[in-house]
């Protein structure tokens, strides 16, 4: 379990980040709106305002989506045992380890590689629902399920 528990840490860290990224962005956006002077070129500091009103808003778009992926993972019990692959699961594969969760990407540690996928992707509905053993076959490449944690 600890191996899924440092995964599930890898994906709270990597939304947190975002959620920060967003948050920041978002903040330096309304500074810069709010910093615009009205000089003689009127429509210079209205163009100067609409674009980092337009940058905030671009920047709250990327925080809700980013605050929907938290939420997603907070649904996620990774302590309860997994025979299928459901979200929680990691699904060890011939062809490499995923944990179903959220798209985070790439996740190393001590020298492996997981993906941490979203059962909605193409991989992650391809890997709904299989056992060990299974043969699963994606992007005209198969592989066969080795465990599932």
């Amino acid at each position: 379990m600890n191996l899924k528990l440092q995964l599930y840490a890898a994906c709270q860290a990597y939304v947190q980040q975002r959620i920060d990224a967003a948050q920041h962005a978002m903040q330096a956006a309304q500074e810069s709106a709010n910093s615009e002077t009205k000089s003689s070129a009127g429509d210079k500091y209205e163009t100067g305002r609409a674009m980092a009103h337009e940058e905030r808003n671009r920047n709250a778009v990327q925080l809700q989506e980013a605050l929907k992926l938290r939420a997603e993972l907070e649904r996620i019990d990774i302590q309860k045992p997994f025979t299928m692959a459901l979200p929680g699961a990691l699904v060890m594969t011939t062809q490499g380890n995923y944990f179903l969760s959220i798209s985070a990407g790439k996740i190393s540690l001590e020298g492996t590689d997981y993906f941490a996928v979203s059962p909605a992707s193409p991989i992650g509905t391809q890997l709904k629902g299989v056992h060990a053993k299974d043969k699963v076959t994606f992007n005209n490449r198969s592989f066969t399920i080795t465990n599932i944690l």
